[in-house]
């Protein structure tokens, strides 16, 4: 499984994920996307997850919190206890013993980011 996880601002349309997407993924085949559980029902995550066709993990915010990021915003650390919400989301979906092939990317108008993580088992 190669995960692209995502982290957002409410203000982020389908375009500022697919920017972002686009910059993280370059390099990889992605085969799930994942985010925060709070952002469930976002026009712009529906939107997004529907052009590329794609599963969607929701993860529960409190397993945010135990992953290690390589980046570090302070709002993400304030709001969710991790670095990255698109780093954290990404690891937490492909699971035990994931790792980051990419670390977040932050779209042009910086309103969304991407990360992408391989599961143990690839």
């Amino acid at each position: 499984m190669i995960v692209a996880g995502l982290g957002f601002s409410s203000t982020a349309s389908a375009d500022s994920l697919r920017a972002a997407y686009d910059l993280a993924s370059a390099d990889h085949v992605v085969t799930d996307l994942a985010t925060v559980a709070d952002k469930d029902g976002h026009p712009a995550l529906s939107d997004f997850a529907r052009s590329v066709n794609l599963p969607l993990h929701l993860i529960a915010a409190d397993h945010l919190s135990g992953q290690r990021t390589l980046t570090c915003s302070p709002r993400s650390r304030a709001t969710y206890g991790t670095g990255s919400v698109a780093e954290a989301a990404a690891l937490a979906a492909a699971g035990i013993g994931a790792r980051l092939l990419s670390p977040r990317h932050i779209s042009t108008d910086r309103l969304a980011t991407c990360a992408v993580a391989i599961g143990a088992s690839l």
